[in-house]
């Protein structure tokens, strides 16, 4: 398939093919759910923790009779129905991690992909750089280009002044080509590759 190529300037520069293969798909919304699923699990801390019975600092012994007190029978102040005893079944440190198979995370990918070029929200850019750290004069030329909430994808590096001035930007990200991913692709109404970034996406993915 076909995609136009724009400059920073909003000014055409050429066309380029896109592989059928990576950005010609059907989108499958199972799949893309379970890669966003995926993701957001993996970055859980996981470090919610609560003291137990057994963590609980006091004594063991047992502190009233067993019979004759009018009460229920207590034979330790940890326990959870004491104040300051133990939380039962409170949560654990622990992973939220969850397994996906490689091919399965490769796939939803170039779903991503596909459903960018497919709803016309894709944007192929000559490059990603500026002159100088401005972020007013990258600001104005987004917004010549019709860009607010917009995923910049660059190639290997990225260049750093135009890394600088897009950094205090709200709604834009900027990302190298290893680390695009789909749940960045799918947050943001535009996906912008640049010529770079799409030849390391293709020699990764095909």
């Amino acid at each position: 398939m076909k995609a136009d190529v724009t400059t920073l300037a909003a000014k055409k520069s050429g066309s380029l093919d896109l592989a059928d293969g990576i950005f010609g798909l059907v989108p499958r919304r199972d799949l893309l759910h379970r890669m966003v699923v995926y993701q957001l699990a993996k970055r859980r801390a996981g470090t919610a923790n609560t003291q137990g019975r057994s963590d609980v600092t006091g004594t063991t012994k047992k502190y009233m009779r067993q019979k004759g007190s009018g009460g229920a029978r207590h034979g330790n102040k940890k326990v959870s129905q004491m104040r300051g005893g133990g939380v039962a079944f409170g949560p654990q440190p622990r992973d939220h991690a969850i397994k996906l198979p490689k091919k399965v995370r490769v796939l939803a990918l170039k779903h991503a992909l596909s459903a960018k070029a497919r709803a016309k929200e894709l944007v192929v850019l000559d490059s990603a750089s500026v002159k100088k750290p401005k972020t007013s004069d990258l600001r104005k030329s987004l917004e010549k280009l019709g860009l607010a909430s917009v995923l910049i994808v660059d190639g290997e590096e990225l260049d750093a002044n135009f890394q600088l001035a897009a950094r205090n930007i709200a709604g834009v990200d900027v990302l190298p080509a290893r680390g695009i991913n789909v749940y960045d692709i799918l947050r943001r109404d535009k996906l912008v590759l640049t010529k770079a970034a799409i030849e390391v996406l293709e020699a990764r993915l095909k």
